[in-house]
């Protein structure tokens, strides 16, 4: 019996865990996916090295409010800024010529898509749009409740009405979160 109500929990905090991961694909697979559904691209510029970086997976982007939203509005794109893969975009391909292997769990050589994209910090959130072409950068660890602003600006074209600072300065003091940091 008590092994049952163990191996229940166990598969429910699997379920419910699982339930929460973003469908991350690769920039090439979110630029083809926008050729048969366009959708906006969010991408999360991370470093394995980088302990912000892994708060905002933990708490960011394992939220159940922030998954769920970044899967029906965007694709979603996981960079490693010091990676080695190669990387077909804007026209070429992109590699990072001084990687080290033996590096991969601390600082390494930056990816050249990294610098092309003017990636200074980590991480750096990166929204695209429908054309695949950067519409702004978000540095910095968020909260779910911080990312939300983002994520509702820029799920469609309504980031477009917003013309100066001081319309922006209006949607940021006017915008009320919805999701909440316990889900």
């Amino acid at each position: 019996m008590f092994k049952n109500i163990i191996t229940i929990l166990i598969v429910f905090s699997f379920a419910q865990s699982y339930s929460q991961d973003i469908n991350w694909v690769t920039l090439e697979q979110a630029i083809e996916l926008q050729k048969k559904a366009p959708k906006n691209i969010i991408m999360d510029v991370y470093t394995n090295w980088c302990g912000p970086c892994k708060l905002l997976d933990r708490n960011t982007f394992k939220n159940k409010d922030v998954s769920a939203f970044i899967n029906k509005h965007f694709y979603a794109v996981k960079f490693n800024a010091e990676g080695d893969s190669n990387v077909n975009y804007d026209g070429k391909v992109f590699t990072n010529p001084n990687f080290q292997p033996e590096k991969t769990q601390r600082r390494n050589g930056t990816h050249e898509l990294t610098r092309y994209l003017n990636v200074s910090a980590y991480p750096t959130i990166i929204f695209m749009d429908k054309d695949s072409e950067v519409i702004t950068f978000v540095r910095g660890y968020k909260t779910p409740e911080q990312i939300e602003l983002w994520l509702r600006l820029f799920k469609d074209e309504e980031y477009k009405s917003i013309k100066t600072q001081e319309e922006f300065n209006e949607y940021y003091e006017s915008f009320v979160p919805e999701f909440s940091s316990t889900k």
